[in-house]
């Protein structure tokens, strides 16, 4: 069993408080989950407005398909109009190693 997660650092647009940002958030996060069946969290700068991170993990029987689905959740990030992705990180590990 192969493990592998991602975590995404977004700087969002003309975000004037908390409120806006989860409406910008929300949609994103429940559209990942929707769309490549993974779990995804809000998981990172909570209480500032501009920026937001976003953390994905995937469970699979080979680490192919892991890192497959983990470039489709960047490719995702990264061409939202109304957020910018400043950085990924991601790890991919077997489940014996842990």
């Amino acid at each position: 069993m192969w493990i592998g997660w991602i975590e995404l650092d977004f700087l969002l647009g003309d975000v004037h408080s908390l409120k806006e940002k989860r409406s910008l958030i929300r949609p994103i996060v429940a559209e990942m989950q929707r769309k490549y069946s993974v779990s995804v969290a809000e998981v990172d700068h909570l209480e500032l407005h501009r920026r937001a991170g976003i953390g994905a993990s995937v469970v699979a029987a080979d680490s192919v398909h892991v890192s497959e689905v983990l470039d489709r959740i960047e490719r995702h990030g990264a061409s939202r109009p109304e957020v910018q992705l400043i950085s990924a990180r991601r790890r991919i590990v077997r489940a014996d190693d842990i």
